[in-house]
């Protein structure tokens, strides 16, 4: 037997008293309506609800021209959020981005530029930040650590690092208080007994990546800001063929997952306060069953 209306919908009685409320809601036709019918209903002034606090929010997203990171920007936009995308390259940026959209936003950012430049783009109108940047995968085993300036030094650091570094001090500087990063499983594959799996092997090769990725999550997980980390399994840039799965930090050693997929991880990371403060690994399986993100983050 389903549970009772007000246990599964906690705001109901607010929802059907409250002068905003549909005039279906009303406690005079009330006995009239069928349960699915005020479920219904309810679900929907939920989503009203939703939708105008995500079309008040303006998201900074760093990596915006990535693969993974102008698929989080179009998902952004389609779900009614304002973005401001911080790129390295501008033109490039309009010529790949639709820069018709008034929602859309394009500024110059460089993770690798130190946080006064980082806060300077990031600006007083950011609500929040996504982090999709990182270094590609090539021979240059030098490639994850090119010259980064932190607090005024320039020194040689990975950009997986300290240009997450950089972006987390940019956001305390503005006060932005709400951080999503694009991670992945294996960062914490040493202790995980996980040293001999070829992803491991493989991604840490070419300039110890991930091992620079679990020094900048620890970072911010000691800085205070709520933050949501990502750990996506192998990326792909096929349309999604599963469900998403999702588990706490330090489980999944393997698996794939699209680039779609993860993009819209992160665009409901900023949705729901269920993600507040979580490390979550996700991948997608063909056999898995659909579950909202509600419940998914609030699982973990």
């Amino acid at each position: 037997m389903a549970a009772p209306l007000f246990l599964r919908y906690p705001n109901f009685h607010t929802l059907l008293l409250n002068s905003t409320a549909p005039k279906s809601l009303s406690l005079v036709n009330f006995a009239n309506m069928e349960a699915s019918e005020i479920t219904e209903q309810v679900e929907d002034k939920t989503r009203e609800q939703e939708d105008l606090n995500v079309k008040k929010k303006k998201i900074f997203v760093a990596g915006a021209t990535g693969s993974t990171g102008k698929r989080i920007v179009e998902q952004l936009l389609k779900k009614g959020f304002s973005v401001k995308a911080g790129v390295r390259d501008l033109d490039k940026a309009r010529a790949s981005l639709s820069s018709n959209n008034p929602s859309l936003q394009f500024v110059k950012a460089d993770v690798t530029e130190g946080s006064d430049k980082l806060a300077e783009a990031i600006g007083d109108d950011s609500d929040a930040v996504v982090c999709a940047t990182g270094f590609r995968p090539g021979w240059d085993l030098l490639a994850p650590w090119k010259v980064c300036h932190f607090d005024n030094v320039s020194t040689f650091f990975q950009v997986d690092n300290f240009g997450t570094v950089n972006l987390v001090e940019a956001c305390r500087k503005r006060n932005v208080n709400r951080f999503i990063l694009i991670s992945s499983i294996l960062v914490n594959g040493a202790a995980m007994g996980q040293l001999l799996n070829p992803a491991y092997i493989f991604l840490n090769v070419f300039g110890l990546t991930l091992v620079a990725k679990l020094q900048a999550e620890q970072y911010i997980r000691k800085s205070g800001i709520n933050y949501t980390i990502i750990r996506p399994g192998g990326l792909k840039n096929d349309p999604p063929s599963g469900n998403v799965v999702m588990e706490p930090e330090d489980t999944l050693s393997e698996g794939s997952i699209s680039r779609d997929q993860v993009a819209e991880v992160a665009v409901e990371a900023l949705v729901y306060p269920e993600a507040s403060y979580k490390v979550v690994e996700i991948v997608a399986r063909p056999d898995a069953p659909k579950r909202s993100y509600h419940d998914l983050f609030g699982s973990i």
